[in-house]
């Protein structure tokens, strides 16, 4: 049986990749595809999928832009319902003639919402709603047969509904959880006017993805990166059930790793049947980012030192193929479209090198999302200690450091790091919490030690809470926690005078700071 699917139409927005994460929390099957999708790709993708509704994303574009990305019009044409996003509630407006110019006043972050006609998209929803908006064009006015759903102070078209046709459109992100009815108005979307059934989990994906692996890898021998987070275990976990020894797992020992880390991983993959490859690389990484203070060029160089690492020890058992934990995050920050802009270069996605000597790079989890891989995870039998792990970048505590990597900036974060983990875990807020680490900034101030002036560097402390990291609240610790882990740094960790805690969202700001 096929699938019910929602397409999402990717017009470049960060969030395209999310409104499909949240189709997919509903048993609902969805894919990502190109906004230049026409008919004849629409059919193809009907052999494998019961196609229902297409969503179009929002994206930094506007459509008066000369190079703005458009849609083909014969869409609108197919029985298939459509509903808009942000700029793809804008494009539906400008292509059926509607009004759409630059906002008078520019809407970002939480705006109240007065709802108009509590139906279709926005059924149950209250008469004022709080979402979340990021808009500089607005809409507003459409032809006749449109009627407005919605509006805001600034935003006269805040959603609109075509009034015999399902094609819908809001101005806002339903898809973030800023939105508060978010949920509410995708559910509506996809079971009251698509008519989905819930007959998709993410555990379906499994046995597909071990046969591409196993089809792709055919007699050769691969590799797989092994961080020891739960994305590359989970993908190592996979392919060793696809090709079992044909697969090695290789840690590069960087010397970034938090605390203990490398222990942690020889213990829990010695028993796990996998050939394991521990390379002791530290002082190579270190030696390249000597000097280097840009976070891009951070990441593209340890990327490149990942992969000559790589290349060293396939070269040694003959492996033409490497396997990464890359996952669907990973690659909406470093720029996955051609209209989406790059937040940050993910060193094994951007900071990947042009020219490598493997025939082919295999991202078994590159469509999915972190509690995604999670529920793979558990139904492999991966310890708990992995599955529950907090997300950790690929190029570690390099970019915890602002500016220059160095042997002492090292040292402290990795002290300082420590103390954040052990009293977040000491009050039992692990679970609930999404990420919590501390950032070595370059910032030094005055402080005062043994009634002596000192002078040491800032350490920020960053916790957040998120359901898949696409878009994150600062966690809003007491103050008793907080002072806890100011004092241990200030008192156990020498050249530290300063302790300031991070309360930006994301959006604006990214988790990492680098």
């Amino acid at each position: 049986m096929k699938p019910d699917t929602i397409l999402v139409l990717d017009f470049g927005g960060q969030y395209a990749h999310l409104i499909s994460r949240r189709i997919r929390e509903n048993g609902v099957y969805s894919e990502v595809v190109s906004c230049d999708i026409n008919i004849t790709d629409i059919l193809d993708l009907s052999k494998k999928f019961e196609i229902k509704g297409l969503i179009l994303s929002g994206g930094p574009s506007s459509v008066y832009d000369k190079d703005s990305p458009k849609l083909d019009t014969r869409l609108l044409e197919l029985k298939i319902p459509i509903f808009g996003l942000c700029y793809g509630h804008q494009l539906l407006s400008y292509l059926v003639g509607g009004n759409v110019k630059k906002s008078s006043k520019k809407e970002f972050g939480i705006t109240h919402v007065e709802i108009l006609k509590p139906a279709h998209i926005l059924h149950k929803l209250n008469r004022m709603e709080k979402v979340w908006m990021s808009h500089g064009d607005t809409v507003y006015d459409l032809p006749s047969d449109f009627e407005v759903l919605a509006r805001t102070e600034n935003c006269p078209v805040a959603a609109f509904g075509h009034k015999s046709i399902p094609l819908f459109g809001v101005q806002w992100h339903p898809e973030v959880t800023h939105t508060e009815k978010g949920d509410l108005i995708l559910k509506n979307f996809i079971f009251k006017v698509c008519g989905c059934r819930n007959n998709w989990q993410p555990t379906d994906f499994l046995q597909k993805t071990m046969n591409e692996i196993r089809g792709t890898v055919g007699k050769e021998r691969a590799i797989i990166a092994l961080s020891g987070g739960i994305d590359s275990s989970t993908a190592a976990l996979i392919a060793s059930k696809a090709i079992g020894k044909k697969l090695t797992a290789v840690f590069v020992d960087h010397g970034f790793m938090r605390e203990g880390e490398v222990e942690e991983i020889k213990n829990v993959f010695k028993n796990s049947g996998i050939n394991l490859s521990i390379v002791n690389a530290k002082k190579q990484f270190l030696n390249v980012l000597k000097g280097v203070k840009d976070p891009e060029k951070k990441r593209k160089i340890i990327g490149n030192e990942f992969i000559k690492v790589f290349e060293m020890v396939a070269k040694k058992i003959k492996a033409i193929y490497l396997l990464q934990g890359t996952i669907y995050p990973d690659i909406i920050e470093s720029g996955s479209t051609r209209h989406s802009d790059k937040i940050k270069t993910h060193h094994n996605v951007g900071g990947i090198p042009s020219k490598i000597k493997f025939k082919k790079i295999i991202e078994p989890l590159r469509d999915l999302y972190k509690d995604e891989v999670r529920t793979i995870a558990r139904d492999l039998g991966m310890p708990e200690q992995i599955v529950k792990r907090s997300p950790f970048p690929g190029p570690a505590l390099a970019i915890r450091i602002i500016g220059e990597v160095t042997e002492e900036k090292l040292g402290i974060i990795k002290k300082a790091d420590k103390i954040v983990r052990e009293e977040i875990e000491n009050h039992n807020l692990n679970d609930r919490l999404w990420q919590y680490f501390a950032v070595l900034t370059d910032t030094k101030t005055t402080g005062v030690k043994g009634d002596a002036r000192a002078y040491g560097y800032t350490v920020a402390i960053r916790v957040v809470e998120s359901r898949e990291a696409m878009t994150a609240n600062f966690a809003k610790l007491s103050y008793e926690i907080l002072e806890k882990m100011s004092t241990r740094i200030t008192n156990e960790v020498p050249h530290v005078t300063r302790v300031v805690y991070d309360v930006t969202h994301k959006p604006p700001s990214t988790i990492e700071w680098e």
